[in-house]
This record gives structure tokens, sequence and C-alpha cells, in this order.
């Protein structure tokens, strides 16, 4: 079950359990809200898992972009060695070979920077959701100890 189903069931139990009367306080069933919280737990390093995908993801589009901005790289100075015979010639090819290197270049950074809001995006996608998880966690508990006013 995913960990917001497992919030939903705390709830739930919460919602349902035995009011004591002339106070905010439920009883409830002790092992069922620890086996919802070992779920909980269960269910957790998951989306640390996607989190950690994330990073690695974004690290090998960052290698390969650097891994094509060198082989244009490459690829320039082999073509500029090739035009070095006359002195025209040369010039024309230094000229290109520069505009390889800044277009890899510009390339390589467009790849990464893109890599690292990708990753910063999901990121922060996991960052709300294990607030929320971690709020509604915080709510099930300050109501399991009667904290919340209904």
């Amino acid at each position: 079950m995913d960990i917001m189903g497992l919030i939903d069931r705390l709830e739930d139990i919460i919602a349902n359990g035995r009011k004591i009367p002339l106070s905010g306080s439920v009883v409830l069933h002790e092992q069922k809200i620890y086996d919802i919280i070992d779920e909980l737990r269960a269910a957790l390093p998951e989306e640390l898992k996607q989190a950690r995908w994330i990073v690695k993801e974004r690290q090998e589009m960052i290698d390969e972009a650097d891994k094509e901005a060198n082989r244009i790289i490459e690829e320039g100075r082999q073509r500029a060695e090739a035009l070095a015979a006359e002195t025209e010639v040369v010039k024309l090819a230094e000229r290109r070979a520069a505009e390889v290197i800044e277009a890899a270049q510009s390339r390589e950074r467009e790849i990464r920077l893109g890599a690292e809001d990708y990753a910063d995006e999901m990121l922060a996608n996991l960052e709300v959701n294990l607030g929320k998880l971690l709020t509604a966690v915080q709510r099930g508990r300050d109501r399991l100890q009667g904290r919340l006013e209904r």
C-alpha cells in the first residue's frame, strides 16, 4: 500500500475510535496503529530510492553531456588539423573549431542545466510529498495524544 493510503487508514482508525465522553480523547487499538506505522516505515525507503535514482539519472545525463561535448570538441580539432595545409584554410578552420567548441560547451551547459532542473523538480516534488506525509503523521500523533480540538 502506498504512503497516502496508510495515512488514510490511520485517520480512519482515529475517526472510528471510541470517544471518551466529556473529553477530546479517543480509545484506539494500539496494535493497529503500530502495524500501520511499521508499514509506513517499510514504504518510506522506496521514496528515498526514487530520490537517489533521480540524482543518479542527473549525474548520468551530465556525464553523457560531457562525453558528447568532448566528442564534438575532438571532431572540431580533427577537422581543424585536416584543413591546416594553407594559410587561408587554417584561419577558416580555427574560426570553425572555435565555433564548434563554443557550440559544444554551450550544448553541454544546456544539457547539464536541464538535468539539474529536472532533478531539482523531482526532488522538490518528493520534498512536498514527504512534507505532506510528515504533516499527516504529526496530525495523527496529535490526535492520538488529544492535542487537536475537533
